[in-house]
């Protein structure tokens, strides 16, 4: 008897393993068969084809639809055999992943139209829905929201409820629910539901969903059209808030470009057209000086800028000194004469740097700190410019902490108010004015640094600011740093919200004159300085 169910112990578990191994084509069976479907040459199979390979989760579905989006997915029509290209130029078969010697004679590559291109990215994007790379899986439930594909419903699903990244789930959530307002069968309660997930992310893309959606049930359609005004108010709010955004960034800009002017023209009284220059020649000393880091110490790259601000301040600190002393100072009292030699300076600048370095723009480039963007809310901040408003604001605190408490700044502020009185107490008003000088266009030059990273360097650099940088300074009030701020900002903010209704022309043009009808009122500027010599 032992003997007898040993024996039939044994029969059974041969024919459970014989099953077994039958059992296994038949397994592998649906994957073929839509992988075959590719050499059909219809675009419906094709589209049918899609879904079922990127569904299946077989670890060749990405590398066939991958090879079918970059035109490297081959079919053959007789033998229905369908191949991938790979990268290195070796052939496998799409469907068991064996190498194969060469492409049949017969086959040809898988057609695609504009439908199915979205289709296979949409796929792509499914089958990174659960890629252990938190990057991928974000941008594949980005990818989902917008193609809104209903075969990836249940890998969606499965991705949300396996998610734990918080930001990342919330991408799932709104793409299953893009998927769902698309979906025919689905109820109107989740439909109602997946209309507040879109209305919750406000964007751009959310409203371009929801004005898309169709013919929908009375009370979704109400619950949509509602979503859309509520997303347009929320998105002209943040688009006033971007404009007071790149306001500030303009205003930071002109004040880094008007902050050493005001100091110049408040002290002196000279009108420098040449300021401009000092800008550019700040600019160029930044191109110089990674010009020799590129070449000899390329892994300094990232502190250039930094080393290039201190050696822009002194050359072109320097320069205004030469000017100053060689120049500026014999027309003391004579504004017409001295802007129309500091103009004249301003050509012979430019013409320098043309010969030196050529007419065309110079690349700056940007270290890594001050490479790519943000985003804060509805808007995009872009570390460059954010970097230039700290730094602009911290040249603005260490210039007022230097005129408050140095002895150069306490001499600086008598000539400017009362320069006789200031002479007669034993204060060198000449050395002081060249010093003056020296530091305007020193900080100019600093400007500079800042300006190539968001402006082209070239010979006209200086042009494009020194007008802004005129007005700035007489709006705010000549020779007061904290009304050259206010007037810097608020110029920049104004331009910005002016130039979607009027144009970027006609927005110059319209503070142009409002400055005039300003300066009308108050001639002095929005801070007048105070002194003996200034009331007389």
């Amino acid at each position: 008897m032992f003997a007898i169910c040993i024996d039939r112990f044994r029969t059974l578990f041969l024919s459970i393993l014989l099953l077994s191994c039958l059992a296994v084509p038949a397994l592998a069976g649906p994957f073929e068969d839509s992988v075959a479907k590719f050499a059909n040459d219809e675009f419906s199979d094709t589209e049918a084809a899609i879904g079922e390979v990127a569904a299946s989760g077989n670890a060749l579905a990405s590398p066939i639809i991958g090879a079918l989006q970059d035109g490297r997915l081959s079919a053959d029509p007789d033998s229905k055999k369908v191949f991938i290209t790979q990268a290195d130029g070796k052939i496998i078969d799409a469907a068991t992943g064996a190498a194969v010697d060469k492409l049949p004679d017969s086959a040809a590559a898988v057609r695609l139209n504009n439908r199915l291109r979205r289709t296979v990215e949409a796929a792509l994007g499914g089958l990174t829905l659960l890629s252990p790379d938190p990057a991928k899986r974000l941008a594949a439930a980005q990818s989902v929201f917008k193609s809104h594909e209903e075969n990836l419903l249940p890998t969606v699903e499965g991705a949300l409820a396996k998610e734990s990244v918080k930001s990342i789930k919330q991408a799932f959530a709104e793409a299953r629910a893009a998927i769902i307002l698309f979906k025919p069968d689905a109820s109107d309660s989740d439909k109602l539901d997946a209309v507040a997930v879109v209305k919750a992310r406000g964007d751009q893309e959310a409203q371009a969903l929801l004005t898309g959606l169709g013919d929908q049930p009375p009370l979704v359609a109400k619950a949509a059209a509602t979503a859309v005004t509520s997303i347009q108010s929320n998105l002209a709010m943040w688009s006033m808030v971007q404009n007071a955004w790149y306001g500030l960034s303009l205003g930071s800009v002109l004040l880094l470009a008007a902050i050493g002017l005001a100091i110049t023209f408040g002290v002196m009284g000279v009108i420098n057209m040449a300021h401009g220059e000092m800008v550019m020649l700040g600019a160029y000393t930044t191109f110089v000086v990674q010009e020799v880091i590129r070449t000899r110490y390329p892994a300094l790259f990232d502190y250039s800028l930094l080393i290039a601000v201190p050696l822009a301040f002194l050359v072109a600190g320097f320069i205004g000194v030469l000017i100053e002393r060689t120049i500026i100072r014999f027309l003391y009292g004579r504004p017409l004469e001295t802007l129309l030699a500091t103009w004249g300076l301003s050509l012979v600048l430019q013409q320098a740097v043309r010969t030196a370095f050529g007419p065309t723009n110079r690349e700056v480039g940007n270290p890594s700190w001050m490479s790519g963007a943000f985003e804060l809310g509805q808007i995009t901040i872009t570390y460059n410019r954010l970097w230039i408003l700290c730094f602009t604001l911290a040249v603005f605190a260490i210039l007022l902490a230097m005129l408050r408490y140095t002895a150069l700044g306490l001499e600086m502020r008598a000539v400017t108010q009362n320069r006789r009185m200031a002479a007669s107490m034993g204060i060198a008003t000449s050395r002081v004015d060249a010093l003056t000088f020296g530091l305007g266009s020193g900080i100019a030059g600093i400007a500079g640094v800042a300006l190539s990273q968001i402006d082209n360097v070239s010979p006209n650099l200086g042009q494009s600011y020194i007008i802004d940088s005129f007005m700035v300074v007489v709006f705010g009030g000549v020779g007061n740093l904290w009304g050259t701020l206010v007037g810097a900002f608020t110029l920049g903010i104004a331009n910005k919200f002016l130039e979607p209704m009027a144009g970027a022309v006609l927005g110059k043009i319209a503070i142009l004159v409002l400055i005039i009808l300003f300066i009308q009122k108050r001639p002095r500027g929005l801070f007048a300085l105070k002194g003996r010599a200034v009331e007389a």
